[in-house]
């Protein structure tokens, strides 16, 4: 990688999001730092992620959790914090220069805008803190001179194309959604399936809940409240289309007509990647697509 070093806070280390983010640090060779990491039960794997990572902090947000677990394996430089308010203190190290945001669901919010309020960049996989407090969130981050850099494979592609043009030139943008497991299920067969159908997603390696969101849809829901906060775009802005090969992530259509869309295997490393280094681009630690073998891409309407 080429980007400067910068150490990283990771809240939610044990999750899909998190893992992902930790192999994003491993292939940096140096450059990325995991300073601090957060779990809320999982104390096995978050002992084994510091041993690896050899963190200044690990975070368990569980008092309950946290207490009955043995911590004698611990690097001797990592020290344990316990409890909700932790998270809050460990993003507010001076020596954090980005907090990745990948606790899922609205408990996420509070690590987030802990992070904010303390101006760091903040690489935003949890949606649902825009979803639940959209515009304090955005009115935070301004007023703490902090940012906020989407992880979401398609908040990512719509950010890097959004950078073809100029801001008030962007007539509106295109969520992609692969159409999850059911897509061309018949309605009635739709009463017979089961959660581990939803969990088998087509094209996406995810964690539970999302992959569940994904199958009934309504995580596009949430990513479509999302781009409205995040790109400050009016709901007739933003469309949705299906794509079930999940290659384009996003598009966006500026005023001329022109459209201008990302592409790459559905990896989520890569969008990580981009976060944690943003401005500068990495060597990729995702596979690249294959322009020499037979692809299709298709779109249909929702």
């Amino acid at each position: 990688m080429s980007c400067s070093v910068r150490n990283v806070a990771v809240l939610g280390s044990t999750g899909s999001i998190g893992r992902s983010t930790l192999e994003v640090i491993a292939a940096s060779e140096g450059s990325l730092r995991a300073f601090a990491l957060t779990a809320h039960t999982s104390c096995r794997l978050l002992a084994e992620q510091a041993r690896a990572f050899r963190p200044a902090y690990v975070v368990v947000t569980d008092p309950e959790a946290a207490a009955a677990y043995d911590w004698s394996c611990l690097p001797r430089h990592t020290r344990l914090l316990v409890g909700p308010d932790a998270v809050a203190e460990v993003v507010a190290e001076p020596e954090v220069d980005i907090v990745v945001s990948a606790i899922v669901g609205s408990a996420g919010l509070r690590g987030t805008w802990a992070a904010l309020e303390a101006g760091k960049t903040v690489a935003l996989a949890n949606k649902e803190s825009l979803v639940v407090g959209g515009p304090l969130v955005t009115r935070l981050a301004a007023q703490r001179n902090a940012r906020l850099l989407p992880v979401d494979s398609e908040h990512s592609a719509v950010f890097q194309a959004m950078q073809a043009g100029r801001r008030e030139e962007v007539a509106r943008i295109v969520l992609t959604a692969s159409g999850g497991p059911f897509r061309n299920y018949p309605l009635e067969r739709l009463a017979e399936v089961t959660v581990a159908d939803a969990l088998e997603h087509p094209t996406w390696n995810m964690g539970p809940k999302v992959t569940i969101d994904s199958a009934t849809l309504m995580n596009k829901a949430l990513e479509i409240i999302e781009a409205r906060w995040l790109f400050d775009l009016a709901p007739e802005q933003i469309a949705v289309v299906i794509h079930p090969q999940s290659i384009v992530h996003s598009m966006v259509e500026f005023c001329d007509g022109s459209v201008i869309a990302q592409l790459s295997p559905p990896d989520m490393k890569l969008p990580i990647q981009y976060a944690l280094c943003w401005p500068a681009r990495s060597v990729a630690v995702a596979q690249r697509l294959d322009w020499t073998q037979v692809m299709q891409l298709s779109f249909e309407p929702p």
